[in-house]
């Protein structure tokens, strides 16, 4: 007895108990003894009696899934506990699968004396909820426990669609021809070896362009151009190329935003091959990636308005699915930008070309490619500079330009920017040199309201347009930025700290508002000090990523947050962001009502709530962070 409550006093967390407690506890401990390795719990099927604590020994647990491999494996160590978290959920059969160790020797307090003790001492049951949270941020194990029945199937389901690597694809050897080539020699090749695309290289054995059996339909036949001419005058340019290392989803979602059909290989800085967009959609059988090409053959307003209606069905799809949040956002902003293309090319096409090279751009969470199911316009113009003469005309062109497609977009179902920011203001439709005055203005005058601004048009990407003028502007900006801003990001800091994450003083619950007499909380405004905070810095180190993600991994590449730091931001922003689109998918496809971003939390899970509490807390601890550092006040 002496030795069990000596134990006892050594083990977190019972040493937080008292000691009379502990002599009661110590008195109800089962001894086992296991003389041979071996299964003793199997995931989902064998009952615990209890919590285990191990006083020799070791149990290895993990999770099996449907091909027999071990997944999250873990082990426990003399002191640790197994079965505290299956225990506090009110289940009977073991969360994971645990293989013991001959020579182990364990401890089991029986579940009602357990369950005694967590509603007696907050402290005690504190410490197995705070385990459970922090391993619920953990994508895969979430998924292991939400969903045990069906989680093997729709893990490797989802592994095989959206983690399948370029390098386990089979490609293609890549055929080429010189630039001086002839045209009808180049087609007799493509005849010759089966294929539609033919790449050309200069005499230094660079390649150049390609050449697909469109381009000779377009620029050879349709025209009646000489076949004699060389292949270099009627290919086409640029070439693309993905990393062999790249997911696969990856190469689908970059071959629809760039519209390129073929893709080359790289590895090690030489192409090893190409890859076609039909092989690798016809990988993707069933996949929602499929319904992308779909959008882009969309020929009017109307199609393109039942294909966005359609998009809360392939959310919910691939969530139930276990895709992670962040390839869901790129699902989302994928066929957005469709959207937008087909939408900006109709209108080209209904007023002539453009009088002036321009970048059509996508801001907020749209510009992040954070994109939910709650979404409106936000957008801008800029147009390269011309000569006096033809500013107005110019002007007048874009002005036009931008109504119209906003006002398509909101036939579709992208509704208009109540705060303005769209291109059809012409606040935000501009020349390359006015935008430029804009970012000075708002950095040297560095009050909430222009700090406001930059932040929007910080999170920028463009979808649609002449590249060099978003660069020239990322150029300026950067060199801007290498004067003394402190004033800036002092602002900017503020701004992050402006919402706080919605918990009860000691995190014992979630803090709610009312809407329709319903207790609440904002799910956005519980995300926005991450999206915040990371732009901070991302704009003080210089790192034009418009991603939150892409911001975060750059700021880790670069030393200013560490590896673990990064991954909680991560797991923290994304846990979130997929409750978001589950809660608005629902609300579309369910409840059939407009989605919003509130949260009831007595609707969710003890689990969600749990891993909540776990998310606020490690906001908060960023968030203190940065009011240090920009602010040099704790206390705000």
């Amino acid at each position: 007895m002496d030795n069990r409550l000596a134990f006892l006093q050594s083990v977190v967390p019972f040493n937080l108990l008292p000691d009379d407690v502990l002599v009661n506890t110590a008195a109800l401990l089962i001894e086992a003894a296991f003389h041979k390795d071996g299964i003793i719990y199997r995931q989902g099927i064998s009952k615990l009696k209890g919590v285990d604590i191990i006083v020799e020994g070791e149990y290895e647990t993990f999770f099996y899934d449907s091909s027999h491999n071990k997944r999250l494996i873990e082990i426990y160590h003399t002191g640790d506990c197994y079965g505290g978290i299956t225990e506090l959920l009110v289940q009977k059969k073991s969360l994971r699968t645990v293989f013991v160790k001959k020579g182990t020797r364990v401890y089991t307090l029986p579940r009602k004396a357990f369950n005694d003790l967590c509603q007696a001492h907050e402290e005690f049951f504190q410490h197995f909820t705070h385990s459970f949270g922090q391993k619920m941020l953990n994508e895969e194990y979430a998924h292991f426990y939400k969903n045990p029945t069906n989680f093997e199937r729709s893990f490797i389901t989802s592994e095989q669609l959206y983690s399948r690597r370029i390098e386990s694809m089979e490609y293609r050897d890549i055929v080429w021809c010189g630039a001086d080539t002839p045209v009808y020699q180049a087609a007799i090749i493509m005849g010759r070896q089966k294929i539609s695309c033919l790449f050309v290289k200069d005499k230094q054995g660079k390649i150049i362009g390609f050449v697909t059996d469109i381009t000779i339909r377009d620029n050879v036949v349709a025209k009646q151009a000489a076949y004699e001419r060389p292949v270099s005058s009627i290919m086409d340019n640029p070439v693309a190329a993905i990393n062999v290392h790249a997911f696969v989803y990856e190469a689908i979602l970059s071959m629809f935003r760039t519209n390129m059909r073929y893709l080359l290989i790289e590895k090690d800085g030489e192409y090893i091959g190409l890859i076609s967009r039909n092989k690798l959609l016809s990988e993707q059988g069933q996949s929602p990636l499929v319904f992308i090409q779909s959008v882009k053959q969309a020929i009017s307003i109307d199609e393109l308005k039942r294909k966005w209606e359609t998009v809360p069905q392939i959310v919910a799809q691939l969530l139930e699915r276990g895709v992670h949040a962040a390839i869901v956002n790129q699902v989302i902003t994928a066929v957005s930008d469709t959207i937008a293309i087909k939408v900006i090319e109709s209108v080209t096409k209904e007023m002539g070309s453009s009088p002036a090279k321009f970048v059509f751009m996508v801001l907020g969470s749209e510009g992040r490619k954070e994109q939910t199911l709650k979404t409106d316009q936000d957008n801008a113009i800029i147009y390269e500079d011309k000569a006096n003469e033809h500013r107005e005309e110019v002007r007048e062109y874009f002005l036009k330009f931008a109504s119209q497609v906003s006002d398509h977009l909101n036939t579709i179902g992208f509704s208009y920017c109540t705060g303005g920011f769209m291109a059809q203001n012409p606040k935000w439709t501009h020349s390359l040199s006015h935008w430029k005055k804009n970012y000075v203005s708002w950095m040297n005058e560095s009050v909430p309201e222009t700090v406001m601004q930059i932040s929007t048009f910080f999170d920028c990407r463009y979808i649609y347009g002449d590249e060099t003028i978003i660069k020239e502007l990322e150029v300026f900006l950067s060199e801007q930025l290498q004067n003394p801003m402190e004033r800036l990001f002092h602002f900017m800091a503020k701004n992050a700290l402006q919402y706080e994450p919605p918990l009860t003083p000691f995190f014992k619950n979630i803090r709610t508002f009312k809407v329709d007499k319903k207790e609440v909380f904002d799910i956005k405004k519980a995300m926005t000090p991450i999206v915040d905070l990371v732009r901070v810095y991302a704009l003080k180190n210089l790192i034009f990523e418009s991603n939150t993600g892409e911001r975060l991994k750059a700021l880790k590449d670069k030393q200013v947050f560490t590896d673990i730091e990064v991954t909680e931001l991560l797991q923290s922003y994304y846990y979130l962001m997929g409750l978001r689109l589950k809660t608005q998918s629902q609300q579309i496809i369910q409840d059939h009502l407009p989605p919003d971003n509130y949260i009831m939390p007595q609707q969710l899970s003890k689990i969600d709530q749990l891993t909540l509490k776990e998310i606020f807390k490690t906001i908060e601890n960023f968030q203190l962070r940065i009011r240090m550092q920009f602010t040099g006040n704790l206390l705000g």
